[in-house]
This record gives structure tokens, C-alpha cells and sequence, in this order.
């Protein structure tokens, strides 16, 4: 019921997780043998993931050839991430809001989001993130964690204006070691939001591995803490993702409350183009983690299904192609933004405080000209 507050978990029993992820595709290809989800998807539905997992992996890789050609300041990188993204989108309706951090553009893809509206945060223009709410998407989020509390306001004003929507607040590991993650967590438990919490646990936040980041046996082990279901899946598995996805939006849509997933995944490049991740983490855990890369395992389940064929690989490669074009040209082809506009549209009227900033910064630039 609208508006109803849920009892809370209180048994360990009830709000038991298991350490091992759900899985229904095998880092090899094959099917598991978890029979609790089905992943026997229509032929044109299977192939539309695989699309989207290889569209997104070759804009990603556009992406940072950009930065690394002095395009783009910075780009944060998904690479690795493609199933988990997918997966989790691809099950909603496309009335449920997604609220992103800055690393889901396969989501954005998802959603209808241009390569041009997504190169326009990364270039830092004033209109970055214009036209995304008119996909159910809200604007990319940089501060870590701040975005769970917009999610579930949000969902509980689905609640009262008598809506069936969901609302997916996107996370990482390292933002559920911020304050703001737990009082959204809390406060959608508390009255029983239809606001699902996916949490990619990439393993690390940015410098800090997720071992550093928390004492207990798993990022959905919270959950029994805040009285909602937790739940771990392979998150460079996109069937499983999808379908434990698709579980807990159907639950918040029945009434049932918030749900926490922990997709156990990798970032297979670095937090950010302006990070150095030899610094921090061995190569050979990197090579371990790229023989689990999501999108060939997910290749080698289609070809054994009989969906995979060239001609599908071939609208793949067509429209990667395009759209990195389309990225291209929409970065290399758009004017130099004026930086007044960072202190111009801010505020109908420039406060004094900006004005003197604005002030001081083109006196520099005026300098160096």
C-alpha cells in the first residue's frame, strides 16, 4: 500500500545473503545450473543485450580516445562494467527513473541518451545533462552518494502521487562508505520507497580496495541492517543481472519496499583518465579479472544458443561505428565553450561573490592570451 511502512527484517534467518553470487552464465559460456531465474529471453531479446553491452564497451573506448586527445578534461571509464549497467536497465519500464553516478553510459544508452548529450558533460558545458529527465534519467551525479537521497525522494513521491514507477538508485562500493548512502537507505526502508539500490562494487574506490571499506562478509550484507532483502550477483553477468533486477522492481512495484544489490564486478581501466591505477592494484589482478570480461562469456552463451551470427556481429560493429562518429564529430565539431558561462548560469542574476570570481578568472585567461 502507498505511503504503508514496512515491518522490518528481524530474523538473521530472513535477511540471510548468500556469500555466492547469483549466476545463471558461467565465466566460460555456459548456463549455470541456478534454477530460480529464467534466462530462456526471446531470440531478438538476447541478441538487443549483447548489442548494447558492445555498442557501450566501443563508445567507452571512444570516450577516452577523446580525453587522451585533449578533447575532454575527463572521462571515467565503464569498461568492465558493461553487464551490470545493462542488465539492471534493460528489465524497467522506461517511466522508472534511473539515477546515475558518471560512469553509466551504457544505461545512457539504453535510455536513448545521444553520444552528443553524453560528450556535453564531459565537456563541461552548461547544457551537460539537458534532455536526460525527458528519458527518466536525472543528470549525471559527481558528488559520491549524494544521488541515493534524490532516488528515494523520488520514489517516495511516486508513492503519494499514486504512480507504479521504480526508481534505481546507481552506486558504487566506495559511495556506501558515505553518509548520504546510509540515510538514503535508511529513510527508504523506513517508508518502504519502491527505490532499488544497485550497488556496482567495482572493488575499488578509486585508490582504496573494498576490503579497506568494510568489516562484513558483503557490501548486501547491510540490508538486514536497514530491515530490506540484500542480495550478491555476478555483475559481469548481464542474464543475472537482469533477472534479479527485474525481481526486486517488481517487488517495490507490488509495495514490497527497497531492495539492495550488490553486483560484484571489475573496473578494468581506471577510475578516471587522470588516475594512474599501477599505483595501486597488481597487473595480475587485473588479468584475472579481464579473463571474467562480461562481453565475450556473454558471446560464447549466444553462439551456444544459436542466437550469435555474423550478421548480428556485423549491426553491432555498423552502429558502434556510427555512433563513435557521431561522438566525434559532436565533440570535435562544437565550439570551445565560453567560460563565462560556468559563472552566467548559475543564478538568474550573478551574485557578487561570482561576479568578483568571474572577474578574476578572465583577468588570468587575459593575461595568458
Amino acid at each position: 500500500m502507498a505511503g504503508s511502512i514496512q515491518a522490518p527484517v528481524t530474523s538473521v534467518d530472513e535477511g540471510r545473503v548468500a556469500l555466492e553470487p547469483i549466476q545463471l552464465v558461467a565465466p566460460d559460456g555456459t548456463p549455470t545450473t541456478e534454477a530460480r531465474y529464467r534466462r530462456d529471453h526471446p531470440p531478438e531479446t538476447l541478441a538487443w543485450l549483447y548489442e548494447l553491452m558492445a555498442v557501450t564497451r566501443a563508445l567507452d573506448t571512444e570516450f577516452v580516445n577523446l580525453q587522451r586527445q585533449g578533447e575532454l578534461a575527463l572521462f571515467a571509464s565503464c569498461r568492465g562494467q558493461e553487464a551490470a549497467q545493462i542488465g539492471s536497465a534493460a528489465c524497467l519500464r522506461k517511466t522508472d527513473w534511473l539515477f546515475p553516478q558518471y560512469r553509466e553510459i551504457g544505461a545512457f544508452l539504453l535510455r536513448g541518451i545521444t553520444p552528443a548529450q553524453m560528450g556535453a558533460v564531459w565537456r563541461g558545458r552548461w547544457h551537460g545533462g539537458l534532455g536526460f529527465t525527458d528519458k527518466c534519467v536525472a543528470p549525471i551525479s559527481i558528488p559520491i552518494g549524494t544521488h541515493g537521497l534524490h532516488a528515494v525522494g523520488a520514489a517516495m513521491a511516486a508513492q503519494r502521487l499514486g504512480e507504479d514507477s521504480v526508481t534505481v538508485a546507481y552506486l558504487g562500493d566506495g559511495a556506501t562508505s558515505e553518509g548520504d548512502a546510509h540515510e538514503a537507505l535508511n529513510l527508504a526502508s523506513v517508508y518502504n520507497a519502491p527505490c532499488v539500490f544497485f550497488v556496482q562494487n567495482n572493488q575499488w574506490a578509486i585508490s582504496v580496495p573494498v576490503s579497506r571499506q568494510q568489516a562484513g562478509p558483503s557490501i548486501a550484507h547491510r540490508a538486514i541492517g536497514y530491515g530490506m532483502p540484500g542480495i550478491r550477483v555476478d555483475g559481469n553477468d548481464v542474464l543475472a543481472c537482469y533477472a534479479v533486477m527485474a525481481e526486486a522492481a517488481d517487488r517495490a512495484r507490488r509495495g514490497g519496499g527497497p531492495t539492495l544489490i550488490e553486483a560484484v564486478t571489475y573496473r578494468l581501466g581506471p577510475h578516471t583518465t587522470s588516475d594512474d591505477p599501477t599505483r595501486y592494484r597488481s597487473q595480475d589482478e587485473v588479468d584475472r579479472w579481464a579473463a571474467l570480461d562480461p562481453i565475450p562469456r556473454y558471446r560464447t552463451y549466444l553462439q551456444s544458443v544459436d542466437v550469435w551470427t555474423e550478421r548480428l556481429e556485423h549491426r553491432v560493429e555498423t552502429r558502434a561505428a556510427r555512433l563513435c562518429a557521431e561522438l566525434r564529430d559532436a565533440t570535435i565539431n562544437t565550439p570551445d565553450m565560453d567560460v563565462g558561462e560556468l559563472f552566467d548560469t548559475v543564478y538568474a542574476d550573478i551574485t557578487p561573490d561570482l561576479q568578483a570570481q568571474r572577474d578574476q578568472l578572465m583577468a588570468e585567461l587575459a593575461k595568458e592570451a
